[in-house]
């Protein structure tokens, strides 16, 4: 997993869903000022919901702070309209299906469920600048306090 210092490459498109509506956009137009990257599962599961929601419940500080919000998962499009509506959630949600920026990251794990492995990305967040350098990275997410350990990181860079 890349960390804090490395540059990773922004350029690769992904479909995105903000204030309801869906576009294709390059990953590189979504960072145009620091942006934290939450990587989570899929929609309407019990982790992820408690991911999700405690950045939405918190967005507002992020964004005086001077930080874009991004959550990654690889549902489409169509599932995270529903979700950032149920949800009350008013950042962008991005579809990742081919786990590009969990490439981009080299944040690939192997994992287990029902005796099964496969390889998926891990529940990591990334705090990027504008460039690509990452500023700081939380390599495995409390769902239970993840906005408070984002706060916690955003608060140490300053």
């Amino acid at each position: 997993m890349k960390g804090t210092g490395d540059k990773i490459d922004l350029n690769f498109d992904l479909s995105i869903v903000t204030e309801g509506e869906e576009k294709e956009v390059n990953f590189a137009d979504l960072v145009d000022k620091p942006t934290i990257v939450s990587v989570y599962m899929r929609n309407n599961t019990g982790g992820c919901d408690r991911q999700t929601l405690a950045l939405a419940e918190e967005s507002e500080w992020f964004s005086n702070k001077g930080y874009n919000i991004v959550a990654i998962s690889k549902d489409s499009c169509g599932s995270h309209k529903n979700y950032a509506k149920k949800q009350g959630i008013n950042y962008v949600l991005a579809s990742d299906p081919e786990y590009k920026f969990s490439k981009a990251t080299d944040s690939i794990v192997e994992k287990k469920m029902y005796g099964k492995t496969y390889e998926g990305p891990s529940r990591s967040a990334f705090v990027l600048d504008t460039d690509g350098t990452i500023l700081g990275v939380i390599e495995k997410i409390n769902t239970k306090d993840h906005a408070g350990e984002l706060k916690e990181l955003v608060e140490s860079l300053n």
